[in-house]
């Protein structure tokens, strides 16, 4: 799907396969040129009861008279639109046009064209998204939407502006739609080797720096937290190393770390049978990363971004991991485990080591962490943690900002007391109370070198049920991120 913006002078004479108007309640689309017509229609309609206008409603018109377009579809909008009212009647309106043979679509909103280039690639990217990789039936035979234009009503003065925030809007959508792609792949597709490659490939695209070390660089690193983890697996683990120069050499740069389990069974500490086909989606951090870079690359922002990727099965075996087993991670701390279901943090504490070396400006590690948080935030916000208020203030707006939000979580010393143990450094997990935050404490132990922020999206990364799969988040609220720190 392609995504434009044109400036028109008299958009209701656009030929086009569809037209949608953005209506703001009660106010009809006044301040266009020659829309007496589609006024006096649109107020019929709320006369008559059938388009009042309200947010998110829609209604579809053949050939009416009001415009040159075969169709016209009216969507309602807020009377005075906020944010998330115009993120609705987007929805609304890609809904539709999803349900029609129809190759292109003309969008007009009286007075919105910032907003429309901002939101309108990531929503509609969204409402079509189709996972077809692995289906060998084309269940949809019709046309698909292959072109959404943006009317700029007159010689608009932001143009220029909003074509920039439209590219960039573009480069976020696709990088969203790369992560959704790869949680959504079964674990016999999307192995620790298959992430390897796919950011080789990435690398090679966008001329990025990438390495991939295998096994007997892990031993030499003494990643032997991450080693534990994988040994029940005949899948070789990972360890993915992604890096995007922006900026200076001398610059800092900025670190993603995503967690990379391509399947997890909770190991000897096996999980219920019931939704474990689910457990594909445990490297969405992973694939979180992976998507952010997508996007950085394209929109190629003045700063320097490590992405590292800790990519493993979790797998019962003759040879995994068991409970009360003690391993040392590469910090040389050591970590017996009492749940080898509690493996995610296992990988991040040897990725969060190694990313000292970068003496970074800012950590952030995402990660399909804990079922607590799941309790504690469902699927509206990913979990927050950290201990620097600044780092903290910029994730926040970010999500605010691009409608993928997080809620911060405490992060506190005594907490950590739960993970206490009579025969290692640590154990890695407490009890049931508050285990969201336990195992952030768990991660802080390892992340006392630099400013350091965690993102549990175990119930913001996924969809269960009929529409279950991947949603892509948080990519846009880390691209966010990553461009509020450009200097």
């Amino acid at each position: 799907m392609k995504f434009s913006i044109s400036a028109v002078k008299k958009p209701l004479q656009t030929k086009t396969d569809v037209l949608v108007v953005f209506v703001p309640e009660g106010r009809g689309v006044s301040g266009l040129a020659d829309a007496d017509a589609l006024d006096n229609l649109i107020a019929q309609l709320a006369v008559d009861g059938d388009f009042k206008a309200k947010p998110g409603s829609t209604m579809l018109l053949h050939r009416p008279t009001a415009v040159v377009a075969r169709r016209l579809l009216l969507v309602g909008l807020a009377a005075k639109p906020e944010l998330r009212d115009w993120k609705k009647a987007l929805q609304a309106a890609a809904a539709v046009l999803k349900s029609l043979p129809v190759a292109q679509a003309h969008l007009l909103g009286v007075n919105g064209l910032q907003t429309l280039a901002e939101w309108v690639p990531t929503v509609f990217s969204d409402v079509f998204y189709r996972y077809d990789t692995t289906r060998t039936v084309d269940e949809n035979n019709q046309p698909q939407l292959d072109l959404v234009q943006i009317c700029a009503v007159g010689a608009e003065a932001g143009l220029t502006h909003a074509k920039s925030a439209l590219e960039q809007a573009e480069s976020v959508a696709i990088g969203v739609r790369l992560a959704r792609e790869l949680a959504n792949l079964p674990a016999n597709y999307c192995t620790p080797t298959y992430l390897g490659d796919m950011a080789k490939k990435l690398a090679k695209f966008h001329n990025l720096s990438c390495k991939v070390l295998g096994r007997p660089e892990l031993e030499k690193l003494g990643m032997g937290s991450f080693l534990a983890v994988a040994q029940g697996s005949v899948q070789p683990p990972r360890f993915i190393v992604l890096e995007y120069h922006g900026a200076g050499k001398k610059d800092a740069p900025h670190v993603l770390i995503g967690k990379g389990v391509t399947f997890d069974t909770g190991g000897i500490s096996l999980k219920p049978g019931a939704e474990m086909d689910e457990m594909k989606f445990d490297m969405s951090g992973a694939a979180s990363v992976l998507g952010a870079f997508e996007a950085i690359a394209r929109i190629k922002p003045r700063l320097n971004v490590v992405g590292l990727i800790a990519a493993t099965e979790n797998m019962p075996d003759g040879g995994a991991v068991k409970p009360g087993d003690v391993v040392t991670s590469m910090s040389g701390q050591t970590i017996e485990i009492l749940n080898t279901d509690a493996e995610g943090r296992l990988i991040l504490c040897d990725a969060l080591t190694y990313a000292a070396r970068y003496k970074p400006q800012s950590v952030v590690d995402i990660a399909t962490l804990t079922g607590a948080c799941v309790i504690a935030l469902g699927k509206v916000n990913s979990g927050l943690f950290t201990e620097d208020d600044a780092l903290a203030s910029a994730l926040l707006e970010a999500g605010r900002a691009a409608l993928d939000p997080c809620w911060r979580l405490p992060l506190e010393a005594d907490y950590a007391d739960a993970l206490k143990s009579n025969f290692a450094d640590v154990a890695n997990i407490g009890g049931r109370p508050a285990g969201a935050i336990t195992a952030a404490c768990f991660l802080w132990r390892f992340a006392k070198d630099y400013r350091w922020a965690h993102l549990d999206i175990a119930g913001t990364a996924w969809n269960s049920g009929a529409n279950k799969g991947a949603t892509g988040r948080p990519v846009p609220l880390l691209v966010r991120y990553l461009l509020s720190q450009v200097k």
